[in-house]
């Protein structure tokens, strides 16, 4: 059965980038949703209307530009994004949840935005952070994983094993600045199943320029295996 992974998708430039993350994911063995958060409805029916239908199909664009117009899509509603989210892989039974850098991050940097920064104090669902730009690679290889695992957890390196295994990548002794994509383990003391980052994960985050994937405690992601 293949992992279930929710793509945040705004029609931003940078949520094409998760996208973009999101189809090397799906490669290893990943099914995805792409998910859009309204905060509230309007007052107005008929602007009501025309917003959901435009949310709609925003997200028929995203899907169009990942290939896949039947990938399903779900605007859902929620004060808060991370929540929303979190919300709708729950339900979905989703053990991933994608997202692109921050607003203006330097191309082929790694900057979380504000949702994907709540979803690492505590989140219960594995993190994916694109580096700005990926959108613009073209089809991305992957041709070295790191992990950084949290201390006496080798989930990450479990997960990066297995990424590296998939897409016939090789497996870092560590992480070096020259690795594909990077696996991060939650930090000692995190509840099992749940993300917390610690600083100098986060710092080595930021300093990264290849996508991120940050796992929950003791949780690696076996991508349908």
């Amino acid at each position: 059965m293949a992992t279930k992974i929710i793509v945040s998708y705004d029609g931003t430039d940078n949520d094409q980038d998760a996208l973009a993350l999101a189809r090397v994911l799906g490669r290893v063995g990943g099914s995805l949703e792409l998910a859009y958060v309204r905060h509230s409805r309007e007052e107005d029916t008929q602007r009501e209307v025309q917003v959901q239908k435009d949310a709609h199909e925003m997200l028929a664009r995203g899907a169009e530009w990942l290939g896949d117009p039947e990938v399903p899509q779900h605007v859902i509603f929620s004060a808060s994004t991370p929540e929303g989210l979190e919300s709708l892989a729950d339900s979905k039974q989703a053990d991933v949840i994608v997202f692109g850098s921050e607003y203006r991050t330097t191309p082929r940097h790694v900057f979380p935005q504000a949702s994907a920064l709540r979803l690492f104090d505590g989140g219960r669902h594995a993190v994916a952070i694109a580096p700005a730009g990926l959108r613009s690679q073209g089809e991305y290889a992957v041709e070295k994983v790191a992990a950084i695992d949290g201390d006496l957890d080798p989930s990450a390196t479990e997960t990066a094993g297995l990424i590296a295994q998939r897409l016939g990548a090789t497996l870092a002794a560590r992480a070096n600045g020259d690795q594909s994509l990077l696996v991060v383990g939650s930090k000692l003391g995190t509840k099992v199943g749940r993300v917390t980052v610690s600083a100098a994960a986060q710092y080595a985050i930021e300093l990264v320029r290849c996508p991120v994937l940050v796992i929950p405690r003791e949780t690696p992601i076996r991508f349908g295996s």
